[in-house]
């Protein structure tokens, strides 16, 4: 896939705002002209965005800083616990119903992170990954998928590789520079803080499914796993 523009907007990238300080005050110095630029730049990074998005049929998720905030809490027997976020997990299931897969690839063991897949329907969990994108070869291998039909979200440097060869990647706002870097959409929000959600209904919504899942809350009230 060809290499999406920078989001021209928000965190870490804000091309189009240069703040100045004068007399204890901030002011906001814009240039029409460079507004305008960044506009149309957005607006090429939204249609390859949305050309890339509409073939994804799986989402690769790393799990600490992506699915919880990167804090993991050890006692004397080991890891004790990890938080995860209840909007993800609904985002999450959504995707799964609506023809976007999902599988979990990380460094670590964990059977918080087993008990999570299984609570959220997730059956495709591989563990103790050393090499992410050898992984990610061989989920695509074994659901028959292209990689360019595969996303990842990934927020550190073991993730970088993956993110070379899928179809589509993105990075919570909070993941390292390096990753920032490379990937293909920042995201908004944080890891562990609906940045899962995020990039579900980014993909959701630029395959033209957002609008009926949302319906289908309105409509039926039902419920999804959290």
């Amino acid at each position: 896939m060809k290499k999406i523009l920078e989001f021209p907007f928000g965190n870490k990238q804000n091309k189009h705002e240069e703040m100045l300080s004068f007399d204890d005050e901030i002011e906001s110095i814009f240039d029409e002209d460079d507004e305008d630029d960044d506009f149309c730049e957005f607006d090429e990074f939204m249609e390859e965005f949305a050309d890339a998005a509409q073939g994804i049929r799986m989402l690769a998720l790393d799990v600490d800083g992506v699915l919880t905030d990167g804090t993991i809490y050890m006692g004397n027997d080991g890891e004790l616990f990890k938080g995860f976020n209840a909007k993800d997990g609904m985002g999450i299931s959504y995707a799964m119903r609506n023809g976007i897969d999902v599988c979990i690839i990380t460094g670590r063991k964990s059977e918080i992170v087993r008990r999570r897949a299984a609570e959220l329907g997730i059956t495709c969990v591989l563990e103790g990954v050393r090499d992410k994108a050898a992984a990610l070869e061989k989920i695509a291998d074994s659901y028959r998928l292209d990689l360019e039909e595969i996303a990842y979200v990934g927020d550190d440097l073991n993730d970088l590789a993956p993110m070379n060869i899928c179809g589509l990647s993105f990075a919570p706002a909070d993941a390292a520079d390096a990753v920032i870097d490379m990937c293909d959409f920042v995201l908004i929000n944080d890891g562990g803080k609906g940045a899962v959600r995020e990039a579900v209904d980014l993909l959701l919504d630029a395959q033209g499914k957002l609008e009926s899942v949302i319906d289908s809350y309105i409509n039926s009230g039902q419920g999804d796993r959290q």
